[in-house]
């Protein structure tokens, strides 16, 4: 028992420091640092939420010298944003594969005094797509049962392996720390390196969910953006949204959804009811973006 203990320690150890290599600290707030993740060469992911400032930013690097960050974008929905970090990094960890409640993790954060630190605990919960208050989408809703100390945020979570399940936050949940999927934070790091910012599909409508007959639900129009794409498409207050690109819709979250799939600038068609009768109409949806 005692081997096999010192043997589980000294697996832990070789994974906290195998990707320790990756995990910078980030000063960019007062009294205490956060945490980032070089997710490619000259690249920083943290969280959003940690960041009290954009200009002289800095960060402390695995080997203990500082060097200058610059702002390249922040998703608030994911709670996502991008330094750059000239000269310095790696691509990011390999992403675990299947991962599952009960699951070991570790989360991994850096200070420039304490250097790495490392908390253990388990996945306590694992489960499918959800949008956050905040209103981004997240792949996985994925919980942290461990402790995130103040440095943390923004940090690696890995498992065992030392593979990336996803960067710490504390920001999207009052119940418990959570890691913001992998790959939610590779599609972030695209679309910010790319354009400077995430943005997110709309429609320019005001909607209210609503009970139709056989039990069947819609979302009326109360209000309608001046010149916004519904508007340019014919769509107008009193409507009933029922589909947005062929699938039904019974809430906001819905349409959201709906919209992220297909993007801006591309038409989706409405189904729509108006006056009890059935239309469809085509839409393209409108760009708004989000710092």
């Amino acid at each position: 028992m005692a081997n096999e203990l010192a043997a589980f320690s000294q697996e832990l150890a070789s994974a906290v420091e195998a990707a320790s290599k990756y995990v910078v600290a980030v000063h960019a707030r007062p009294r205490f640092s956060s945490s980032g993740v070089f997710w490619r060469p000259g690249v920083v992911v943290t969280a959003e939420h940690t960041l009290r400032r954009e200009e002289e930013i800095t960060v402390t690097l695995p080997d203990g010298t500082n060097a200058a960050a610059t702002l390249a974008g922040t998703d608030q929905g994911t709670d996502l944003a991008v330094l750059r970090v000239e000269g310095a990094g790696l691509d990011a960890p390999k992403a675990a594969g299947t991962i599952l409640p009960g699951h070991v993790a570790l989360s991994i954060g850096r200070s420039q005094d304490s250097g790495v630190n490392a908390s253990m605990g388990i996945l306590s919960a694992v489960s499918g797509e959800w949008r956050t208050w905040r209103g981004g989408r997240l792949d996985h809703y994925i919980r942290l049962d461990l402790t995130l100390f103040p440095g943390s945020d923004g940090g690696l979570i890995i498992n065992t392996a030392g593979e990336t399940i996803g960067i710490a936050t504390s920001a999207l949940s009052r119940i418990a720390g959570l890691a913001i999927p992998a790959a939610n934070a590779n599609r972030v790091v695209d679309e910010i390196l790319a354009r400077g910012s995430v943005s997110r599909g709309y429609l320019g409508v005001g909607l209210q969910p609503v009970e139709l007959p056989d039990h069947q639900k819609g979302l009326i129009v109360l209000s309608l953006e001046s010149e916004g794409p519904a508007s340019k498409a014919g769509v107008l207050i009193g409507d009933i949204v029922t589909a947005v690109a062929g699938t039904a819709v019974g809430d906001t979250d819905d349409v959201q959804l709906a919209l992220e799939k297909h993007g801006a600038g591309k038409s989706v068609e409405l189904g729509l009811l108006r006056g009890g009768e059935a239309r469809k109409l085509a839409v393209v949806v409108g760009e708004r973006r989000r710092g």
